[in-house]
């Protein structure tokens, strides 16, 4: 059985039988061509017989992209609606039984996805991409790899490097899971509405070990999120409120590695890392 692909005119004729607007405050642009979401996928590398996680499947343009490589997903949906309808639509497009699974829910309250899926591929909403990203691979470790559609200026944040104007908090919290680089470009004129903004591919492979355990990881993204929060300050300046004072933050980065004269943007992960190990045990002894 052969999966066909939506294209503009159906999804508008869905999205008027649903009656459903795009809306800002759902950060909604339905790709509607589907060469882009055939690229998404390729980009993705999705094999069959591979379970993904979509995130905001829509309408479902994306998400018979993955079909069609016969894998199965798992699509999970905030909007009631576009939940309701996307299992219908994969039937009359040529989707296998038992291929997609539907959670109709918020991404960011899921703690659980049927099928334990280990790629994730989605065109996320601008409004809550990083945070979604930022749950989906703390709240699940099984995610191997994935590439998200997003506002280009968030994919260049992810993938930034320190020393770049760009490198910030989301740099560096993504960077913990593993390394993510830019994987193409994506046109405005592909989707339903137009965007104000333009798009950018970006992908990840998680990390073959995990980087630290959960304390670890929450006191270094406290540290990351401090440095940050004064970013043209040094950093014993900057770490000082959560040290107790700015000699005891440089005695703490000092046994880290990391020079207490220099700044956020100049620190790598593992930098933060080894300050996240040692920040607690100075500031409980």
């Amino acid at each position: 059985m052969t999966v066909s692909l939506l294209g503009a005119t159906e999804i508008r004729r869905l999205a008027a039988e649903l009656d459903v607007t795009p809306t800002k405050k759902l950060g909604q642009n339905f790709v509607v061509d589907a060469n882009t979401v055939r690229k998404i996928v390729q980009a993705a590398d999705v094999q069959p017989g591979e379970r993904v996680v979509e995130i905001g499947p829509g309408l479902g343009s994306l998400t018979l992209a993955i079909l069609e490589t016969g894998a199965s997903v798992t699509a999970v949906e905030i909007d009631h609606r576009l939940a309701d309808r996307l299992p219908r639509t994969a039937v009359e497009r040529g989707v296998p039984d038992g291929a997609l699974t539907v959670v109709d829910a918020d991404a960011m309250r899921v703690t659980e996805l049927p099928g334990d899926p280990t790629v994730l591929v989605a065109n996320l909403p601008y409004n809550v991409s990083v945070p979604v990203l930022l749950h989906l691979l703390e709240t699940f470790p099984q995610l191997q790899r994935g590439v998200v559609m997003v506002q280009a200026e968030v994919a260049e944040r992810l993938a930034a490097k320190p020393g770049s104007k760009i490198y910030g908090a989301p740099s560096v919290k993504a960077a913990w899971y593993g390394p993510w680089n830019l994987r193409g470009t994506v046109s405005r004129q592909v989707f339903w509405p137009v965007p104000n903004v333009d798009s950018l591919l970006v992908g990840f492979q998680r990390a073959p070990e995990p980087r630290g355990d959960e304390t670890e990881r929450r006191r270094t993204f406290e540290i990351v999120d401090a440095a940050f929060n004064q970013r043209r300050k040094m950093l014993r300046q900057a770490l000082s409120g959560l040290f107790g004072g700015s000699s005891a933050a440089s005695e703490a980065l000092q046994r880290a590695g990391v020079e207490p004269t220099a700044r956020g943007e100049d620190l790598t992960v593992e930098d933060y890392h080894r300050i996240g190990r040692v920040a607690p045990r100075r500031q409980d002894g």
